[in-house]
């Protein structure tokens, strides 16, 4: 669609405009949301190439409306000192993350946009198709053009010093290799030093509880049961099954989170929909006057990530979580668990030992998990690796960080979807989430000291209230590290972090 160039006559005009194009540019992401989530979910296979280009065209939409010379001239006018210094607050942050699209993206050409739009969701299929077949060659020329674009892109936004840098940004805006490399050592350098202790003096969890059959619908009807008690409003949200787990927002009232179903571990939809739930509650709480703009997101992907890393590990493998929920479980699974105490549960559940999916990990063991995608990533981006190396990659460093080697691809390099759809920089959020969220769990106890009594009690709302009166409400209003700063008191700091899992980690496996 052509854009009609504009020039503004005054301020208020250009807030006036500047608003119907921010409000049309999220009305077609909330259709292309909800096309994404019925693309993964719903749809049948013999019509998802076509859907693929649909929803190609209107991503590519979306993107001309980003970079048009219409928002174009509409940023210049709104951020000339004189007109910038009268914005409100809110619209300072629209203009902000507009402005920083805008900047990095305005020298792509809209076709070559709209052809990695539509082979990043056509990739999808093939990444589902070659994981089920365990089939890296039928994968490989989908994932070989997604890097060759990645690095165009990476070329297009700009950088100082890695080109990775470029695509970190668009995950977490600031944070480059220079700032992350130091803190993935420091609790890269910790966490192999107290999964050594484990292996070394740990006393043994009873984790074969979980080596039983779960039955399907009974995990289905506890993982409903579960959600509206930890926050979740499922007036304004639903629970679907899918390949690989994901939280998707249409809008403010209609947050969909998805799991996976596994009868011979319990666990995995139960974190994973703990975890998806900490998204999804962060979606819902943001202020309603920012639906339909573009604060109606979180502040980043990595201060998401604390949301969910927050519920499904500081509070959902707490001690106290599952004294009062184990006993509700055990309705649902009498004879799995008739003999199993609170403690060996709380235990069990956090129990330290190295796997292969990523999406399983223990809490410990999970930051090495997201170390060896961010290893990979930076060599590809940097073209120090080829994709068709990756396989190969992947196996040694799984040997080097966890001791241990995938059998097959399926369980290797094509366990993640997060390259299929472009995600190249993704990965270092999951940690970055664990780090802020270690540091907010610092900030909470201090306002609410009696936090994990209240857990054991199943008082949640307390803890959610907290959480969107500090975090949740602002949206995109501030940057993840204003964000943060104005909830803790200071910049991300792993400290946190490492002391939280060295305290837990002692205690639960008697060091």
């Amino acid at each position: 669609m052509e854009q009609k160039v504009v020039q503004p006559s005054s301020l208020q005009k250009a807030i006036e405009q500047f608003k119907l194009l921010d409000e049309k540019i999220t009305h077609y992401s909330s259709i292309l949301g909800l096309a994404d989530w019925d693309q993964k979910v719903m749809a049948p296979k013999k019509g998802r190439n076509v859907f693929a280009k649909a929803t190609g065209t209107l991503r590519t939409e979306i993107f001309q409306l980003s970079v048009s010379p219409e928002m174009g001239h509409l940023l210049e006018t709104l951020t000339l000192e004189n007109h910038y210094s009268q914005l409100d607050q809110a619209t300072r942050a629209k203009v902000r993350e507009y402005k920083r699209y805008y900047q990095k993206s305005k020298a792509i050409p809209a076709d070559l946009f709209k052809e990695y739009s539509i082979l990043t969701a056509q990739a999808n299929d093939a990444w589902e198709e070659a994981r089920e077949n365990n089939d890296f060659a039928g994968y490989l020329p989908f994932l070989e053009k997604i890097i060759d674009y990645k690095r165009q892109f990476a070329k297009i936004y700009g950088y100082n010093e890695h080109p990775y840098d470029a695509l970190l940004d668009e995950f977490e805006p600031g944070l480059t290799v220079k700032r992350l490399d130091p803190l993935f050592a420091k609790l890269r350098e910790s966490s192999v030093q107290l999964l050594e202790r484990i292996r070394k003096n740990g006393q043994p969890t009873k984790v074969k509880v979980f080596d039983q059959s779960f039955e399907i619908e009974k995990q289905k009807a506890f993982n409903r049961f579960i959600l509206p008690l930890i926050g979740f409003d499922m007036q304004a949200g639903r629970l679907d099954e899918t390949v690989h787990p994901f939280a998707q927002t249409v809008n403010i009232g209609d947050v969909r989170l998805t799991t996976r179903y596994l009868e011979k571990n319990v666990r995995s939809a139960l974190f994973g929909t703990i975890h998806e739930a900490g998204h999804g509650i962060y979606e819902q709480h943001v202020n309603p006057n920012y639906e339909e703009t573009v604060l109606q997101s979180g502040a980043s992907f990595g201060i998401h990530e604390s949301q969910s890393r927050f519920l499904e590990n500081m509070i959902g493998r707490s001690r106290e979580f599952w004294h009062f929920f184990c006993p509700k479980l055990k309705e649902y699974f009498p004879e799995q668990l008739k003999d199993v105490t609170v403690e060996e549960f709380y235990r069990a559940v956090n129990t330290v030992q190295p796997s292969l999916i990523r999406v399983e990990a223990d809490e410990l063991t999970y930051n090495l998990h997201i170390m060896l995608r961010y290893e990979i990533e930076k060599a590809l981006i940097g073209g120090e690796i080829e994709a068709r190396d990756l396989p190969a990659i992947w196996n040694q460093k799984m040997m080097d960080y966890l001791g241990i080697s995938p059998g097959t691809d399926t369980e290797g390099v094509l366990q993640d979807v997060h390259w299929s759809f472009g995600g190249i920089g993704y990965f270092p959020s999951y940690s970055l989430g664990n780090l802020y969220a270690a540091q907010i769990l610092r900030a909470i106890q201090k306002d609410i000291p009696d936090l994990y009594s209240n857990i054991e009690k199943g008082k949640f709302k307390i803890i959610q209230e907290w959480l969107k009166e500090n975090i949740h409400q602002y949206g995109k209003l501030y940057t993840p590290n204003e964000l943060i700063v104005k909830v803790t008191g200071e910049e991300l700091n792993a400290d946190y972090l490492i002391d939280y899992l060295e305290k837990k980690y002692t205690e639960v496996y008697c060091l």
